[in-house]
């Protein structure tokens, strides 16, 4: 295998790891802290620097940028945390923009069908999609805030999932992916 796959595996292992460990913690405690997202996303522009030089640092801006702007938002809305958003800046500053939206694809996937089956499994199918309504009218108007105070996630009483444990999932799949293309 030439050192650019090599160097290349390095940074998508480095992100396997921060989406396992932001998963596991997102798991146990639904928090996804500074200490782990903001080292991880300087890390992510240092490592590509040292990897692939100026390019390097240019595609770990873009996608630590990309990240950042997407769901920029959604945490304005209120209807993702910013640990999240921080984790996806991080996850972007390590894999650079094309890989990124990738595994960024996957984990608004994995989230949406984690959300289905809880939505289900709690019966609050027609209160989530009129909620769903109300933050997309929200966002499509450009609005800081939902029309309903109680749809963010302040409210304690309506259903959240870990976002980090979609990443986690979308992180693996894709370094599986990745990893069976390139041996294949």
């Amino acid at each position: 295998m030439a050192i650019t796959a090599w160097k290349d595996v390095a940074l998508s292992v480095a992100a396997l790891c921060l989406a396992g460990w932001a998963g596991w913690v997102d798991w146990r405690t639904r928090r996804i802290p500074n200490q782990l997202t903001v080292p991880a996303l300087l890390f992510g522009v240092l490592a590509n620097t040292m990897a692939w030089g100026w390019p390097g640092t240019k595609a770990a801006l873009e996608g630590a940028g990309l990240g950042l702007a997407l769901l920029l938002p959604f945490v304005l809305l209120r209807g993702l945390g910013a640990g999240d958003w921080k984790l996806m800046g991080a996850l972007g500053a390590l894999l650079g923009p094309q890989k990124f939206v990738v595994v960024l694809l996957g984990t608004v996937f994995i989230a949406g069908i984690f959300a289905v089956v809880q939505m289900a499994r709690a019966r609050r199918v027609k209160q989530t999609l009129a909620n769903t309504v109300v933050l997309m009218s929200a966002f499509v108007t450009f609005g800081l805030r939902p029309t309903k105070e109680d749809i963010t996630l302040d409210n304690p009483g309506l259903m959240a999932q870990p976002f980090g444990v979609a990443a986690a999932l979308a992180m693996e799949l894709f370094f599986c992916a990745q990893t069976a293309l390139r041996f294949a």
